[in-house]
């Protein structure tokens, strides 16, 4: 699987499918975040709409990401998580990381 990226203006936009757990998902985030990071891009959005599941190694990974994206002098943003995931973010106090959107257009203008 690999996550497809669009981009708005400065901004690009990787729209996750499925789990993001441990050997699954995991990995096509990370290699999607570093490609854009790869091209000079800063401004990162996930979009994590259709993710049905993220476990903690998912979760470890995008505070990894979350990390990297900060270290080049970049955003990272997270668009549309599913109640399961917002509950992980809200339990692990991760909330307080992430800017959080449920509005893609406000979540764009944001940056």
């Amino acid at each position: 699987m690999k996550a497809p990226t669009r981009q708005y203006g400065k901004v690009s936009v990787v729209d996750l499918p499925g789990r993001i757990t441990h050997g699954d998902g995991d990995v096509e985030m990370r290699q999607a975040v570093q490609d854009i990071l790869d091209q000079g891009n800063r401004s990162i959005l996930l979009n994590l709409e259709r993710v049905t599941y993220m476990d903690s190694a998912g979760l470890g990974e995008l505070v990894a990401c979350h990390k990297r994206v900060v270290e080049k002098g970049g955003v990272m943003k997270i668009l549309r998580p599913n109640q399961k995931v917002l509950d992980l973010f809200t339990i692990t106090k991760l909330i307080q990381l992430f800017d959080i959107y449920e509005d893609e257009k406000q979540a764009l203008v944001s940056f």
